[in-house]
């Protein structure tokens, strides 16, 4: 069987919401302005979308997981509304340095590991050389580089912010994703 299905990947914190530090509440949290828009422009371009995101928060003991997966509901349902659903939503809790409990230790699902990519790309048949990582981080960029991921896309609020080599984006517009991608063929 060959895979044919391409993904948008997404970290949540900093690439959806704002990055306060630990979002774990409704009231907290705060979409990026476009965030929307690009992924209904990517769902009409065919890509599933998948939120790939660290979350040692949870990890820490700073909010739990059901915590974490009450907020994921309702940021869900939010995405259903604005007509651009996601697809699925991977989380890693653990965090080998700083979590407490169970939660302190490595996983291959942490970024910069491929983990939760790789999971997902089994689960529905992703072509992962057809996909883009969207992430803020050099983490995510190095998760999607471990996965085969081939699109890389820092996204900043901050265009002065020193972003490597990665092509990146200062607004969330997939289409603007998509020629800084094919500019660097």
């Amino acid at each position: 069987m060959s895979l044919k299905t391409k993904a948008l990947f997404l970290d949540r914190d900093g690439v959806i919401n704002h990055d306060e530090g630990y979002t774990s509440k409704i009231e907290d949290f705060r979409f990026i302005d476009g965030i929307f828009e690009l992924c209904r422009e990517a769902k009409r371009q065919g890509y599933l979308i998948i939120v790939v995101t660290n979350q040692a928060g949870i990890g820490r003991g700073y909010y739990t997981e059901q915590d974490f997966l009450i907020l994921t509901d309702w940021m869900k349902k939010r995405f259903e509304e604005e007509g651009a659903p996601i697809t699925d939503v991977y989380f890693c809790p653990y965090h080998a340095e700083h979590g407490v409990g169970e939660y302190k230790k490595e996983s291959l699902d942490r970024k910069p590991n491929p983990g939760m990519l790789l999971k997902a790309a089994e689960k529905y048949q992703i072509d992962l050389s057809r996909s883009i990582m969207i992430g803020d981080k050099e983490s995510d960029m190095e998760a999607a580089g471990n996965a085969g991921v081939s699109g890389k896309v820092i996204f900043s609020l901050d265009a002065s912010e020193n972003l490597g080599s990665n092509h990146y984006m200062t607004t969330l517009s997939f289409d603007f994703c998509l020629k800084s991608l094919q500019t660097k063929n």
